[in-house]
């Protein structure tokens, strides 16, 4: 059986970041994810978690100077101690928040930059961040972006990802399977999700081509979520979608598996 995590960063923005924790649970989420938990202290978020009955699943890292084009500095050679620092970070709030995964941020790769150096960079970085958190359990995740919604990304292809965690060679790194960006660039969802099973630790869902709620557009989400299953994948989906208006009334989709009050 699916279990959905609302996604903060693009749920529920009828209302302010802090009061959407509330918006998911009475929605009957059981858990979330976001985007960035660094704008408010971990203790604050936490509250917010113990008072509506939620569990953390997933957050990233930080995107660095995002009006510089920035998405991530992990990959950006000589950045190391910006990497390792943003690191550092993440690990603090995820063992006040106890989140068991983080997605680490790769970065863009600037128009004739050397994309080699940016690789090497990322996996030293991500053993880094590897040795960090695996002694608390936590798994790290890595991700691909369609070149539309973010140009320029280090991988765009589940394949990329899927290569570079074996690059990585850390038994705590995985993927992190966004079947919106998979669809945009690879497709064969249902191949990528019989083969690759048990190497992503995460799936986020979105309409393809619009990235609005799970029940229009080109991909059959029902059939997935039955192969998810069938597959064993016993993780986290977590709603990384543009609501085509008010976030509850479009989760028509979701009043199967919404807690019940």
């Amino acid at each position: 059986m699916p279990k959905f995590a609302a996604n903060l960063s693009t749920q529920f923005n009828e209302v302010p970041f802090l009061e959407r924790f509330a918006a998911a649970a009475q929605a009957g989420f059981e858990a979330v994810e976001f985007l960035f938990p660094y704008d408010y202290p971990a203790a604050q978020l936490k509250q917010l978690l113990d008072e509506n009955h939620l569990r953390l699943v997933l957050f990233n890292t930080a995107a660095g100077n995002v009006a510089a084009g920035e998405w991530g500095v992990s990959a950006i050679p000589g950045r190391e101690a910006d990497a390792h620092a943003d690191i550092d970070r993440a690990l603090t709030y995820a063992l006040a928040l106890n989140c068991p995964q983080v997605h680490i941020m790769a970065a863009t790769v600037p128009e004739g930059a050397d994309r080699q150096s940016y690789v090497d960079t990322f996996v030293n970085n991500m053993r880094y961040a590897s040795e960090r958190f695996a002694p608390h359990g936590i798994t790290l995740l890595i991700e691909a972006l369609n070149p539309k919604t973010k140009p320029n990304y280090l991988y765009s292809s589940q394949y990329q990802t899927l290569d570079m965690v074996e690059r990585i060679a850390r038994p705590n790194v995985a993927t992190q399977l966004d079947l919106f960006h998979a669809q945009l660039v690879d497709g064969n969802l249902s191949h990528l999700i019989r083969q690759y099973a048990g190497r992503y630790r995460h799936v986020q869902i979105a309409s393809a081509p619009d990235r609005h709620e799970p029940d229009e557009g080109e991909i059959n989400y029902p059939w997935l979520f039955t192969l998810l299953d069938d597959v064993g994948y016993d993780g986290w989906i977590g709603c990384e979608y543009i609501p085509r208006g008010n976030t509850v009334s479009g989760l028509g989709w979701f009043a199967p598996w919404a807690k019940k009050s």
